[in-house]
């Protein structure tokens, strides 16, 4: 019996559009039934998903890091096994999991059937796979349009940091976690969920999106120079014992501003602060290769 199959590809996402009729064949040839919706409206993606609840047995979405996101609300609610064809620009998501850019090759891991249950980050009462922040990213992301991601790629955000690192002013806030309270001088806190963010850069060096913690940093540089120092560790997750880094891990981070601040999630701007943010454990099923993720999917034993 074939397996039905809720197809949502964003044709306005770096390879959407091109490779839209491959990823149709493909899938075919592979012996899946397709329901293909359009998704040039990518806020209504979770209510397209709800809709195909009872009609479906795996939701395949073509698109990037946005895309995903803005589906990860329907994917909760109906628990429907996700597939994930890497089309948009940084596919960090996808980078994560492994998951290959080759469309036939990402087709045969979902046609594989070996899937993974990963976490989810949550701020507020939105979801999220891979980091969710305020600060410098959320500037980034208001100055990143889509023909930049188009035409440059991954470097697009490169660039477009630059443009913003040496504007950016400090703010204040304060982080709870665990009962006790810091308050801080910072550029950016990102809160992380996955390994992989921002084209490529590792939230930590440990970091796995099944190990049922959130991982957080905070930049408190003083001057805008600085981060282009920090900037090589950022990229490995390795900046923990960098000076004007303060990193720290749980399940759970409350984060307070004098004024209301913009949280970028996935790379869409999603709240505001005041923000709390919690991991939700084995939150959906995806599809993965049968080799090992990289870093491993961690066993996490209960807490003592």
């Amino acid at each position: 019996m074939k397996q039905r199959v809720l197809l949502l590809v964003n044709h306005h996402s770096r390879r959407g559009h091109d490779t839209l009729s491959q990823v149709v064949t493909q899938l075919q040839s592979l012996g899946f039934e397709l329901f293909e919706e359009p998704t040039d409206q990518t806020q209504q993606l979770s209510d397209i998903i709800r809709s195909y609840r009872d009609r479906v047995d795996i939701v395949i979405i073509g698109g990037g890091d946005g895309t995903l996101n803005a589906a990860i609300e329907g994917l909760v609610d109906t628990q429907l096994p996700l597939g994930i064809l890497p089309l948009g620009t940084a596919n960090d998501l996808a980078r994560t999991l492994r998951i290959p850019q080759s469309i036939p090759k990402a087709c045969q891991v979902i046609a594989a059937g070996q899937s993974q249950r990963i976490d989810l980050g949550k701020v507020n009462d939105k979801h999220f796979f891979n980091v969710a922040s305020l600060g410098l990213s959320v500037q980034i992301t208001r100055q990143l349009n889509k023909e930049a991601k188009r035409v440059w790629g991954v470097l697009a955000y490169a660039v477009t940091a630059i443009r913003v690192i040496w504007k950016a002013r400090p703010f204040r806030a304060q982080i709870r976690l665990r009962g006790e309270s810091i308050s801080v001088k910072t550029v950016q806190i990102a809160v992380g969920n996955g390994r992989y963010y921002g084209g490529g850069m590792a939230v930590a060096d440990d970091a796995a999106i099944n190990d049922e913690r959130l991982d957080l940093y905070s930049l408190e540089y003083h001057h805008w120079w600085q981060i282009f120092v920090l900037l090589p560790a950022m990229w490995r997750g390795r900046q923990a014992n960098l000076q004007g880094v303060r990193t720290l891990q749980g399940k759970e981070f409350e984060i307070y501003t004098r004024k209301p601040q913009p949280i970028n999630a996935d790379g869409e701007i999603v709240t505001y602060t005041p923000a709390k943010f919690h991991v939700v454990p084995k939150a959906l099923e995806v599809f993965v290769p049968d080799f090992p993720v990289l870093p491993p999917l961690k066993n996490i034993q209960p807490d003592a």
